[in-house]
């Protein structure tokens, strides 16, 4: 299987990235991993122009990679699911893509074309730790996929 996050993010180095890299290290006994960041000049400038302008970028850069997976967008206003729920999301898929969006979220077009669009919870977190719980729930769902301990 192969799982890829993609977000609208910086890439830079972070305190988090020994916990991404922990995570990544558990996925990859289940799934071939891919971490993709982007953040261009058009969303530089976007961002300065309106929260609409910038949702836009974020759609015209992310749109291109659905497609040809499993696509599952996270966003505030997704569905709630437990971590049984989330590891059926995983369940028999030969590929999957996560979206995590900018800090002005998703245009609905774009959630409209996404297989599914699901939260991580009510508390509004950071894009850097939303990856470090996506990552986490990740491997839990292959856990329970698994029977693996680990979820229990």
């Amino acid at each position: 299987m192969n799982i890829e996050i993609i977000s609208i993010a910086k890439k830079e180095k972070t305190i988090y990235d020994p916990l991404y890299k922990d995570l990544e290290k558990m996925i990859s006994r289940f799934a071939k991993m891919k971490d993709t960041e982007i953040f261009n000049k058009d969303i530089t400038k976007a961002h300065t122009i309106s929260p609409d302008s910038a949702q836009k970028a974020y759609t015209k850069v992310l749109e291109p990679h659905l497609g040809g997976s499993y696509s599952i967008t996270l966003h505030p206003d997704g569905k709630l699911i437990d971590s049984f729920e989330f590891s059926k999301l995983l369940n028999d898929r030969m590929s999957v893509k996560f979206f995590i969006g900018g800090a002005y979220g998703f245009e609905d077009e774009f959630l409209k074309k996404s297989d599914a669009v699901i939260s991580l919870g009510k508390l509004t977190m950071s894009h850097k730790i939303a990856k470090a719980v996506l990552l986490e729930q990740i491997y839990r769902g292959f856990s329970i996929l698994s029977n693996h301990p680990y979820h229990k």
